[in-house]
């Protein structure tokens, strides 16, 4: 089978992390049989610095032309402590979410046995683990009109905005995943309060009855964020509107105890991108010391959702798994052991592939 992938390793450790993933990628790719075809882009601050565009459009055909995307991360200090900076490198992952319909960020949130102890939580109530977070994309108040600030500048606002069209193909997904899992959705809003939670709601509702198997409970927003530190255990899949999912997926990830473990997929309309949620850590960058696992696994789910490849998923999975039993870990999980580099890590993936 040919793949046909997308590189935008983008900023900071952005690039050493991608190209871990892409060693187990062709390690995977040679067991299984498959072609991989790689085309790099540049998004973020190198995008800027090359063209004054975060997300050039020469990126975005790359990526139009392609199965799927794996990205690295985006951001840069130079941008962040520059009030006056009129581009900025996280506005190329906005302008992506846009263009290529990512409408829908999937994170899932388990724990690693082995690393139960790292979370700041209690072992008990994260041993265990193991749900979705869906986040929609597209809409609310990232991307609601109007926007802007008062003449004077002493007063800023901005809009949040859904459509039921928008809310029905994203609870519709978490309707599906539920399915496929534990069988119970939580639908996370605000309706108490916001006219767009409550057509959130709404919609949800109506959809139900279509998906009689599934368990569906209706949750504040600000409850949602307490019962996830409380009982963890509890959740199974969870959908939310943007904000609140962006928040609420920040806080889901503290609970396994590493940022450098979580992948995620944002599915498109056209293609679907695979990224690990940590940012650009530009204080590791060409250091070889950033954990490249969470893109290692953003490559398993790639894997999984782009091209229906389970027994691929499984075995990147798995060697991720026996990496950090057997301690082959970079600095942020190396508890006073040795501390493996990014490449080493990476290398010692692609070598459990081979020998399994």
């Amino acid at each position: 089978m040919k793949l046909n992938i997308a590189l935008l390793p983008g900023d900071g450790i952005g690039p050493e992390i991608v190209e871990q993933a892409q060693k187990v990628v062709n390690a995977i790719s040679e067991k299984y049989g498959h072609e991989p075809q790689y085309t790099s882009a540049l998004v973020g601050a190198c995008a800027i610095d090359a063209t004054g565009n975060p997300y050039p459009e020469a990126t975005h055909e790359i990526c139009m032309q392609s199965d799927a995307v794996l990205f690295g991360a985006i951001g840069d200090p130079r941008f962040d402590n520059d009030p006056k900076a009129k581009v900025r490198p996280e506005q190329g992952l906005l302008a992506m979410r846009q263009k290529l319909g990512l409408y829908a960020n999937l994170r899932p949130v388990s724990t690693f046995k082995s690393l139960a102890h790292k979370s700041p939580l209690k072992t008990e109530l994260v041993d265990g683990a193991d749900f979705m977070c869906i986040r929609e994309l597209t809409g609310g108040i990232y991307f609601g009109r109007p926007q802007g600030r008062s003449e004077d500048g002493n007063t800023a606002y901005d809009s949040c905005v859904y459509t039921r069209s928008e809310i029905e193909r994203i609870v519709r997904l978490g309707f599906e995943y539920a399915q496929k899992r534990r069988k119970k959705l939580t639908v996370i809003d605000k309706a108490n309060v916001l006219a767009t939670s409550r057509l959130w709601r709404e919609t949800a509702q109506a959809l139900a009855p279509e998906y009689a198997d599934v368990e569906v409970e209706y949750m504040f927003v600000d409850n949602a964020a307490m019962q996830l530190i409380q009982w963890p255990k509890r959740f199974d899949v969870m959908v939310t509107e943007n904000m609140f999912g962006d928040i609420l997926t920040d806080e889901a990830s503290v609970i396994t105890g590493s940022l450098g473990l979580l992948p995620s997929a944002s599915i498109g309309v056209h293609t679907s991108v695979f990224e690990p949620i940590h940012g650009s850590y530009p204080q590791a960058a060409g250091k070889n010391i950033a954990n490249p696992l969470a893109t290692v696994l953003s490559a398993a789910m790639m894997f999984e959702y782009a091209y229906g490849k389970m027994e691929e998923g499984a075995l990147i999975r798995e060697a991720v798994e026996q990496s950090i039993e057997q301690s082959i870990v970079t600095e942020d999980l190396a508890e006073g052991g040795k501390a493996y580099t990014t490449s080493e890590v990476g290398d010692w993936l692609v070598n459990y592939i081979n020998k399994k």
